[in-house]
């Protein structure tokens, strides 16, 4: 079996512990970026929800500074970002390169994405369950935990989904710029050097990957979908 993968990867072979090195490189940056964006996206998403016009928070001023700045983060590409943010990062992490350099750029990118996804998700919550909980005399903070996130945890599990498949991507992208991971791998290996079977190896790791990442997420949506 070691023969038969040394004669179809001879070069993985040899780049083995590098290559498990940048898998565990890519999940580091994965939980991280993703456990701290998923709050700040997760939070920045309930006020937007409840401070729009008719919300029940509505508050002008915090809804357009908020949607502004999500708008105007997205709209920067993450390769940009990444290059923006290397002061930032260094003051925070230490360093702009290497795994700790790119949690501060990934999070900055996916939690205005993920913002957007928990506005899209709440806002299928109908209007008339968050009506009938204010007559019941229900304060915000029980119409935001036991209506709108209670009423919404399948299409919630859909935008996590989504958005932790779009942060492995920014993960392998931030490793064009040093931060490590697979993309610098494939980057520095498959491509610089041409061996093609650290290419088609990083791949393959990617895709299952995603394919875990959504088979998960079905599952809870599915189960939570009335």
């Amino acid at each position: 079996m070691q023969e038969i993968l040394t004669n179809l990867l001879p070069n993985l072979t040899d780049k083995w512990y590098d290559f498990l090195q940048a898998i565990v490189d890519t999940l580091v940056m994965e939980a991280w970026a993703g456990g701290i964006g998923f709050v700040f996206g997760f939070t920045f998403g309930i006020i937007l929800t409840v401070t729009k016009k008719g919300g029940i928070l509505e508050n002008a001023v915090v809804f357009k500074t908020l949607d502004t700045l999500t708008n105007l983060f997205r709209s920067i590409p993450f390769i940009i970002l990444l290059t923006a943010l290397m002061p930032l990062s260094r003051a925070l992490m230490g360093t702009a390169i290497y795994v700790r350099g790119a949690i501060v750029p990934l999070v900055f990118g996916s939690v205005p994405f993920f913002t957007r996804q928990v506005q899209s998700a709440l806002a299928q919550t109908s209007d008339g369950l968050v009506e009938a909980a204010e007559s019941m005399g229900l304060d915000p903070f029980d119409i935001i935990t036991r209506v709108y996130i209670r009423e919404s945890i399948g299409p919630l599990a859909r935008a996590t989904t989504i958005t932790a498949i779009s942060l492995l991507g920014l993960t392998a992208m931030a490793g064009v710029v040093g931060a490590g991971g697979l993309g610098d791998f494939a980057v520095r290996y498959g491509h610089d050097r041409n061996m093609k079977d650290i290419t088609w190896a990083t791949v393959i790791v990617l895709v299952i990957a995603v394919s875990i990442l959504q088979l998960i997420g079905d599952s809870i949506a599915k189960k939570n979908t009335h």
